[in-house]
């Protein structure tokens, strides 16, 4: 037997391990995830990590009025006429990838840094997807595909409707009527947000509101998906603005408050390694486990815009 020097060993040793080590995988897919959400970043989140149960209980209660004060007269009480919101924590997807021993000794890092940022993004979309869809529920919407009570583009004011293909591109009365339709409905202003797919870029670019300086700002992205801002509210690109039912399919964008809907994670993105001596090789899987739910059905309004 060939005598090898102890320094060539612990080479090798290291070359064949470099590439997978779980910890690291761990960290890499978590940060891929976190860099390419986008909705999930916008809307309320709830930590409910290590608890027990499939279902949580928000209150949601009406606002109140103020009352004239009459002298020596005890102060008016206001009856609680709220109701609670339900979510059930019923969503469990994963992303699993079997490393082959050959594959681990050979692959360059950049074949995990592929696997590392497709976990991530996998998961990512598959969040923003189902928080995207509960705007099928905005406004007294029927949660269905064909999008109901969306309103088009174009106006801000019309409803669509899928079996006609009436939508219509985004204007800039359209933006100003859904923005309206917030403000008269008591949704704050602050934290406002509008997310549109990438057909809608091209549209919003030939709208001299949105390219003129003071309605974009410094003209930079500030964080995932951000393009600027119109009105006060922030602009954001999403390739996951669900498409209607309906031949054709419209595109919906949508201009919500945080409040509106809420992401509940049971489990965050959770990376797993086993080793399967039946296949050689090391199984990764990355999953979460989570529930998405409407808070406030009158703090978002879904638009319908073309494909």
């Amino acid at each position: 037997m060939a005598n090898y020097p102890s320094g060539d060993f612990v080479i090798q040793s290291e070359v064949k391990t470099a590439g997978f080590v779980p910890a690291v995988w761990s960290d890499e897919i978590v940060a891929a995830y976190k860099k390419n959400l986008v909705v999930a970043n916008l809307m309320k989140k709830m930590n409910f990590k290590g608890k027990k149960g499939d279902t949580v209980y928000f209150p949601a209660p009406v606002r109140g009025s103020a009352a004239a004060k009459v002298v020596e007269t005890a102060v008016t009480m206001q009856q609680e006429t709220g109701t609670q919101i339900t979510v059930s924590i019923d969503k469990h997807y994963e992303y699993s990838r079997m490393i082959e021993d050959l594959a681990e000794v050979q692959a360059l890092s950049s074949l995990r840094r592929f696997y590392t940022d497709d976990a991530g993004y996998a998961l990512a979309t598959r969040i923003d997807t189902d928080l995207l869809g509960l705007t099928s529920k905005a406004q007294g919407g029927s949660g269905t595909t064909a999008f109901n009570k969306a309103v088009l583009g174009g106006d801000g004011s019309t409803n669509y409707v899928a079996a006609s293909n009436n939508e219509s591109a985004l204007t800039d009365a359209g933006i100003r009527k859904v923005i309206q339709t917030l403000d008269d409905q008591d949704v704050p202003m602050d934290g406002r947000f509008l997310v549109i797919p990438p057909v809608a870029r091209n549209t919003l670019l030939g709208l001299a509101r949105f390219t003129e300086q003071a309605f974009v700002g410094n003209g930079t992205a500030i964080s995932s998906g951000n393009i600027g801002n119109i009105y006060g509210t922030s602009v954001y690109v999403s390739t996951n603005c669900p498409t209607t039912s309906g031949s054709g399919g419209a595109r919906i964008a949508v201009m919500a408050h945080p409040e509106y809907g809420v992401l509940v994670e049971q489990t965050g993105v959770r990376v797993q390694t086993q080793y399967k001596q039946e296949y050689l090789g090391t199984l990764l899987t990355a999953d979460a486990i989570y529930g998405v739910g409407e808070l406030r059905d009158k703090s978002a309004v879904a638009i319908a815009i073309p494909a």
